[in-house]
């Protein structure tokens, strides 16, 4: 495969997906909702069409003349971005289409909102006649900043379970491995990290390398967070109480072997992300 069509390149998991596709040769095209944006991440070394997601004719444009297609949206848009592209793929000539999903997303969690819908995504790539790509990632590290950003660290829920953060780019080395792999196609892929540890010790880790003066984080449970978020009308964080409600019931399922057999697993640690990547997210 040689062009390979990123929707959602400029994103957390999108733009290290990007940037190890290009090193690997790949003619890179992204379909950016603010190409100004692409540009000053990636400047003259990808191809950008502008566009929204439900822009058929614009997503079409895209699309066109491209091998591959790469999904890593997220969001109220997410199951509308894969079922746009599985529903041309075929007659446009594509050959693979990829799909990041989670790697809780598995019928028995369907009752929650996010992962019905993101199921209903898969089912669109399986269904829709071509070779296709899954991957489940569970915790990026690149999270852990929104649980320091407002000082002390805090973390919403009771989030007893071990967690394999993995670290954005060792994702996207593998993201650009499936796509040169024929053995990639048909295959969903789980993607841990190499280390576990709960979401608390995670943040603290991260919180005493920005500050070594850094106290204990703060656990607020989702009930308490409930309560806050419909006294003070904050939607985010009624969002946060649900999604951690939703994870404190189902912690993380899911097998990486496969993926850390063909696609090589994931191996930067949350000590040395910290220093390459979390410091500079800390700063920027």
């Amino acid at each position: 495969m040689s062009r390979i069509l990123v929707l959602g390149g400029t994103g957390m998991l999108g733009a290290p997906a990007v940037r190890h596709l290009l090193a690997d040769g790949f003619d890179v095209r992204l379909f950016a909702r603010n190409p100004v944006k692409a540009r000053e991440i990636f400047g003259r070394s990808v191809d950008v069409v502008a566009g929204h997601v439900g822009h058929l004719k614009t997503l079409e444009r895209a699309m066109e003349g491209c091998e591959a297609v790469h999904v890593s949206v997220g969001g109220e848009v997410d199951l509308e971005s894969a079922t746009d592209v599985t529903g041309m793929a075929p007659r446009l000539g594509v050959k693979r289409v990829g799909y990041v999903s989670g790697t809780t997303v598995r019928e028995e969690n369907a009752w929650f909102p996010m992962v019905a819908a993101k199921l209903a995504a898969e089912t669109a790539l399986r269904t829709c006649g071509i070779p296709w790509t899954i991957f489940r990632p569970t915790w990026p590290m690149e999270q852990l900043w929104n649980f320091v950003r407002t000082g002390r660290p805090m973390v919403v829920g009771h989030l007893r379970t071990p967690y394999h953060f993995f670290a954005a780019d060792d994702m996207g080395r593998m993201v650009s491995a499936a796509y040169r792999l024929e053995a990639a196609a048909g295959q969903c892929f789980h993607i841990h990290g190499p280390e576990a540890m709960t979401v608390k010790e995670a943040v603290e880790r991260y919180a005493r390398a920005l500050d070594p003066d850094a106290g204990e984080a703060m656990v607020m449970s989702t009930r308490q967070a409930k309560i806050i978020s419909f006294l003070k009308r904050n939607r985010k964080l009624r969002g946060a109480a649900e999604l951690m409600g939703y994870f404190e019931r189902v912690g993380e399922p899911g097998d990486p072997a496969a993926a850390n057999r063909l696609l090589g697993a994931p191996t930067t640690t949350l000590d040395e992300w910290v220093v390459t990547e979390g410091k500079v997210l800390a700063e920027a």
